[in-house]
């Protein structure tokens, strides 16, 4: 698989409509775009905490119209190990991070996201932040 995905802080930038997502995400096409089921958890999360619940939910469903959804299903043997491994050199990173950043890894992935320092202890991951320019 080729293509991209993208992290939760990304996809909250597309739904505030900043740094010109929309664009840059038809640039790819949907075909080449994906996001966690982890991502649809943390911004369904967000939308039941916002004062505009029903407005958030709605974009929320139409970023199927944008993105395919991968489970995380296949990646949990990777995240397990990487999980062990940065555990066992003191460098932990959030299960939800790292569930993200394993199915990139699984499918073969880029991952795009504004907290690159953050996934860069991971191996295996090839990163992208579309906050900075190329």
């Amino acid at each position: 698989m080729n293509g991209y995905l993208f992290d939760t802080d990304i996809c909250v930038f597309r739904l505030r409509r900043q740094f010109n997502m929309d664009r840059r995400l038809a640039q790819i096409g949907k075909r080449n775009s994906y996001i966690s089921e982890i991502t649809i958890a943390e911004l369904r999360f967000g939308a039941e905490r916002s004062n505009q619940r029903e407005e958030q939910l709605r974009l929320i469903e139409a970023m199927d119209n944008v993105f395919t959804v991968l489970p995380i299903t296949h990646a949990i043997r990777f995240f397990a190990a990487e999980k062990a491994r940065l555990w066992n050199i003191g460098q932990k990173i959030a299960d939800f991070d790292l569930l993200i950043g394993a199915t990139a890894v699984y499918h073969g992935l880029v991952l795009v996201t504004n907290n690159t320092k953050h996934f860069e202890r991971m191996q295996l991951l090839p990163l992208e932040n579309w906050m900075q320019e190329p």
